[in-house]
């Protein structure tokens, strides 16, 4: 694939819980397609000079959410791109209205084993800062997966994927909607 070029027609949107690998695989991908990468919860933070745990304990989730929702619909107006989306975007009704209207979404399925592994043990989860932050991340999945399902496109996370590989996956799954990438050589 060293040798071609692409053309994506729609912002693509990685959904998915936190330590699913969104901002690393968004990254990667964005890379690989030459296409510029965003990432809504740093756009949020830059824009209220705050951390999404500062805005959550200063102003509350749902001011948080509102926020999103904005930032969310500025970046889909912007050229192409890969955006990363935080865990909790794709949950509410109207970021996936505005999703579907304009881009892709995808969803990065990692399960439990992989998340913890992943974000157990670090402080910048703000929804994890709970006496039993593993139940926290169960429940969360265990509300959240059947919203992610409805993502246009699903790319399973394996341990053994390095981030180039997930990459790889997310752009295969890509290629299968001419409508949104497509290879030109």
């Amino acid at each position: 694939m060293a040798d071609r070029y692409w053309n994506l027609k729609k912002t693509v949107v990685l959904v998915g819980m936190m330590g699913a690998g969104k901002t690393a695989v968004g990254k990667a991908l964005a890379a690989r397609l030459d296409v510029p990468f965003l990432d809504s919860d740093a756009e949020i933070e830059k824009a209220a000079n705050m951390t999404i745990a500062e805005i959550f304990q200063r102003d509350g989730e749902a001011f948080f959410r509102d926020r999103e929702t904005e930032v969310i619909d500025r970046l889909l107006d912007n050229h192409c791109a890969i955006l990363s989306t935080g865990g909790g975007a794709f949950m509410a009704e109207r970021n996936r209205v505005l999703i579907s209207q304009k881009g892709v979404s995808v969803w990065l399925n990692a399960d439990m084993d992989i998340l913890w592994s992943r974000v157990k043990g670090k402080n910048t989860r703000p929804l994890l800062r709970t006496s039993n932050p593993y139940q926290t991340l169960r429940a969360l999945y265990d509300a959240r997966v059947p919203t992610y399902a409805l993502a246009n496109l699903t790319v399973r996370a394996r341990t053994e994927y390095s981030i180039d590989a997930m990459a790889g996956q997310v752009q295969e799954a890509l290629l299968g909607r001419p409508d949104v990438l497509e290879s030109v050589e």
